[in-house]
């Protein structure tokens, strides 16, 4: 027969055990540092922001991005892999190395390359009698027919070599807001106005493939309303020297902007 004072006793001990490998695990928790990768284009890299990482990377990778800012309210070790001018393929050529089974957290801003942005806003910046229709025909046709494919090929792509990472993919925000305030462009308001709806098929784009990965997706568009090219309070550099620092987003867009919704989100 069990003495009651043994069974007791024992009851305490184990008690006191499991509250000690609690704490340990929890201790141990608590330390483990998150590891972070951030993927894409310029807007992920922080192009716009005017100072870049000398890390001989030529990608222009900044301190004022989205990925260092949230990197650092995290406390996350950060595989900075985002480059301007990335495409989608450069993605999945360049920068997937980054990725393994112990990546916690993966972001990613890409698919704007893809559609030639840069080229189709230049070209609508253009003086009279040169217009910007066909060429912004041209890049929602990509968007709508090509790129789904290639965002998918990404997504797919990190799936696999990230298994166990949150994925979030944030998109981009319109850029005008049908003011002219540039006085070495001319982009008139109904090309702005064509411009912006074409940003918004790519948002959209964005999103459903990001969704359909399960994916959570950060529209930016609404918190960068009233903050476009020629808006009192700018997030977003209208023409501007060096040129590619043009039509990015500033420290404030990266700050405010992006970091505040993805921060909100974690």
């Amino acid at each position: 027969m069990s003495h009651p004072r043994r069974i007791s006793t024992m009851a305490a001990v184990l008690t006191a055990a499991v509250v000690s490998v609690l704490a340990l695990t929890s201790g141990a928790a608590q330390a483990q540092t998150i590891e972070y990768v951030a993927l894409g284009d310029s807007y992920a890299s922080g192009v716009g922001t005017r100072s870049y990482l000398d890390d001989g990377s030529g990608c222009s990778r900044s301190a004022s991005a989205y990925p260092s800012l949230i990197a650092a309210e995290l406390g996350a070790d950060l595989e900075f892999a985002a480059c301007a001018g990335a495409k989608t393929g450069d993605v999945l050529n360049n920068q997937l190395g980054a990725l393994s089974s112990s990546t916690d957290l993966v972001t990613i801003t890409v698919g704007g390359n893809d559609t030639g942005w840069a080229g189709v806003v230049q070209r609508c910046a253009y003086p009279y009698p040169w217009t910007c229709d066909a060429q912004i025909d041209a890049a929602e046709a990509y968007i709508k027919n090509q790129l789904p494919a290639k965002l998918h090929a990404v997504y797919d792509a990190i799936e696999t070599a990230a298994p166990n990472a949150e994925v979030i993919v944030l998109g981009y925000p319109r850029l005008f807001n049908g003011e002219q305030c540039n006085a070495i462009t001319r982009i008139s308001p109904g090309e702005q106005s064509q411009l912006n709806a074409a940003a918004d098929l790519l948002a959209t784009t964005i999103g459903a493939a990001a969704g359909s990965h399960g994916f959570d997706y950060i529209d930016v568009r609404d918190a960068f309303d009233g903050h476009a090219v020629c808006d009192d309070t700018e997030w977003v550099n209208g023409i501007s020297y060096p040129i590619a620092e043009s039509y990015h987003p500033n420290t404030a867009g990266q700050r405010d902007g992006y970091f505040d919704l993805l921060n909100d989100l974690l």
